[in-house]
């Protein structure tokens, strides 16, 4: 069955990407979540799953599969790894001070750290949207391209963020 089902993979039959998470969906599962927040594994998965496909090209029918699919599945933890990291801002990305008593540079990056603050708060999936939208400037529909999720994910996890930082950053105006 394993030889079967790796030819089908690499010659891009359909049922075989089913059937592979039917077989090894439980194993890529498991190996995410020693790595990942539990509340993250069940997207990255999908993501997982997705890029299997598309590169199913280059995977040798000969070789792992589960070996390769691990693989896949390591890549994308260390990359939403890399992405729940804090980026620190560097001092020359700080506005200009000239001609202002200092306050004002102050009080920005006072907001700044509350919403670095707020943001670490949200499940990574809604965070990730977030950050790519706003810091990287990307449309919703270029985010969705990105992560290999449906636009809807993305439209509903941007909109359920946005909802609980202003939750969050509401306290801290008061």
């Amino acid at each position: 069955m394993a030889d079967s089902l790796n030819t089908r993979l690499a010659e891009g039959d359909d049922a075989a990407l089913a059937e592979c998470f039917r077989v090894h969906g439980s194993l890529i599962r498991s190996y995410l979540r020693r790595f990942i927040p539990t509340q993250d594994v069940e997207d990255l998965q999908q993501i997982v799953f997705a890029e299997i496909w598309r590169s199913r090209h280059r995977f040798d029918p000969a070789r792992s599969l589960p070996a390769w699919m691990l693989g896949i599945a390591h890549k994308r933890a260390v990359d939403h790894l890399r992405v729940r990291t804090p980026q620190t801002v560097p001092l020359d990305a700080v506005a200009d001070p000239a001609g202002s008593d200092g306050r004002e540079v102050g009080d920005g990056m006072a907001e700044r750290d509350q919403v670095r603050r707020a943001l670490a708060e949200l499940p990574e999936a809604q965070r990730q949207a977030i950050e790519l939208a706003y810091y990287g400037e990307l449309t919703q529909r270029e985010i969705a391209e990105k992560l290999s999720v449906p636009l809807g994910t993305v439209k509903a996890r941007t909109a359920r963020g946005l909802r609980r930082l202003s939750r969050l950053l509401t306290p801290a105006a008061a």
